[in-house]
C-alpha cells in the first residue's frame, strides 16, 4: 500500500484545495485588482491532466478534495472534471468532494453537482445589502447569487456561507446575516482578512481588520456560545447558537493562527503547490507531470519532496501595526 503524506512536523495531509481557473465573474477587493491580468490557456492545467493530478493526490491519501478558483464554475467543462471524480467517492477512496463558489453560476450547475457527489457548497457571501455586494464585488449582482443558494437548497446540497469580516463594512450586519442564515437552516463561517495581494495590503487591511474575539464577543451578547471540538478538516473553529441550533465558524489567522492542526495544501490551476497559504514557497507539480506522460513517479516523488518542506505555520502579524507577513500574490492565485 502506498505510504500516506506526513509532514516534517507528523501532520497527515488528507486535504487537497485546488484551483481550476485563475478567472471570475467577480472582482472581490480583499481577492483581486479591478483590472486582473489572467493567465494564458496554454499554462492552465488541462481537465485531463487535473485529473490526473487529483487522482495521484488521493491515491497518496488525500480524502477530501475542495475545487475552488477564481470561480470554479466558470472554467468550461468543469462538470466532465466533478463527473470524472465521482469514480473515487464510488471507490470510497475520496470522503468528500466539494468546492468553494461565490454562487453566481449554481442556478445553472446545482442538479449537476448534486448528481455528481457533491454534498456541501462554502458559498463567499459577505453582506446581504445589495448596494454593499456591489461595492465589494466590483461586478456581483447579489440577486444572481440568492438564487444560486435556493437552487443548491433545492438539489439537496448542505450550504455554508463564507462571510470575510471588514471592520467599517458588515460591522452592522452580525446579527442580520446570523438570524438570515438561521432562517434558512444555514451554518456560517467568519473570516479574519488576510494581507494577500500587494494593490490591496498595507493601510487598507489594517484599517479594516476586524478581530473575530471582538465579533464572537458581540455575538455572545446576544446568543449562547457553546464551543464544538468537531471539524470539518478546515481552519474554522466552531461554536453552536443554543438559541438556533446553526453553527458558527471563526477562522482566525491573525488572531490566533490554525497552523498547529493544518492538514492541507494548495494546487493552482497552474500545477504549483503551495504548502502554506501564508509562505511562497511553492514546488512545480506542472513539470514531472507534462514530462511523465507514461508515469505518476515522478509525479510522486515530487508530491513527496514538496510535503516534506511543509512548514509549520505562517507568519501573517498585525500586532505590531504593520502588516507582517504579506503575500504578494492574490488569494485567486492560490485558490482561496
Amino acid at each position: 500500500m502506498t505510504a500516506p503524506l506526513i509532514d516534517p512536523f507528523q501532520r497527515p495531509i488528507s486535504y487537497l484545495r485546488v484551483s481550476v481557473t485563475d478567472r471570475c465573474d467577480f472582482r472581490c477587493v480583499y481577492c483581486m485588482s479591478e483590472n486582473m491580468s489572467f493567465l494564458p490557456k496554454k499554462e492552465l492545467l488541462t481537465l485531463e491532466e487535473l485529473d490526473r493530478m487529483c487522482s495521484t493526490f488521493i491515491r497518496l491519501g488525500v480524502e477530501k478534495l475542495r475545487i475552488t478558483g477564481g470561480e470554479p464554475l466558470v472554467r468550461r467543462g468543469i462538470m466532465e472534471f466533478f463527473r470524472s471524480m465521482t469514480r473515487h467517492l464510488e471507490s470510497g477512496a475520496l470522503r468528500e468532494l466539494t468546492l468553494t463558489t461565490n454562487g453566481s453560476q449554481l442556478v445553472k450547475y446545482a442538479d449537476d453537482l448534486a448528481a455528481a457527489g457533491v454534498r456541501r457548497v462554502n458559498m463567499s457571501l459577505d453582506t446581504l445589502d445589495e448596494d454593499k455586494f456591489a461595492k465589494v464585488t466590483r461586478w456581483g449582482r447579489l440577486p444572481q447569487v440568492l438564487k444560486g443558494i435556493d437552487a443548491a437548497q433545492r438539489a439537496g446540497m448542505r450550504v455554508k456561507l463564507n462571510a470575510v469580516a471588514v471592520k467599517g463594512f458588515n460591522e452592522d450586519e452580525l446579527l442580520t446575516m446570523t438570524e438570515w442564515c438561521a432562517q434558512r437552516d444555514m451554518d456560517l463561517t467568519w473570516i479574519e482578512v488576510m494581507p494577500m495581494g500587494e494593490d490591496i495590503s498595507g493601510d487598507f487591511r489594517l484599517d479594516q481588520y476586524w478581530k473575530l474575539t471582538d465579533l464572537r464577543a458581540q455575538l455572545a451578547q446576544h446568543y449562547t456560545l457553546t464551543d464544538l471540538p468537531e471539524s470539518t478538516g478546515g481552519p474554522a473553529r466552531y461554536v453552536r447558537l443554543e438559541e438556533t441550533g446553526q453553527k458558527i465558524g471563526f477562522i482566525t489567522p491573525l488572531s490566533h493562527n490554525f497552523c498547529e492542526s493544518c492538514n492541507r495544501v494548495r494546487l493552482t490551476c497552474t500545477g504549483e503547490l503551495y504548502m502554506c497559504l501564508g509562505q511562497e514557497d511553492m514546488a512545480d507539480l506542472r513539470a514531472p507531470l507534462r514530462n511523465n506522460p507514461d508515469s505518476d513517479a515522478p509525479l510522486e516523488d515530487a508530491i513527496r519532496q514538496a510535503i516534506n518542506l511543509k512548514p509549520k505555520g505562517h507568519d501573517f502579524d498585525y500586532s505590531r501595526q504593520k502588516v507582517d507577513g504579506t503575500m504578494t500574490r492574490h488569494m485567486s492565485h492560490t485558490g482561496g
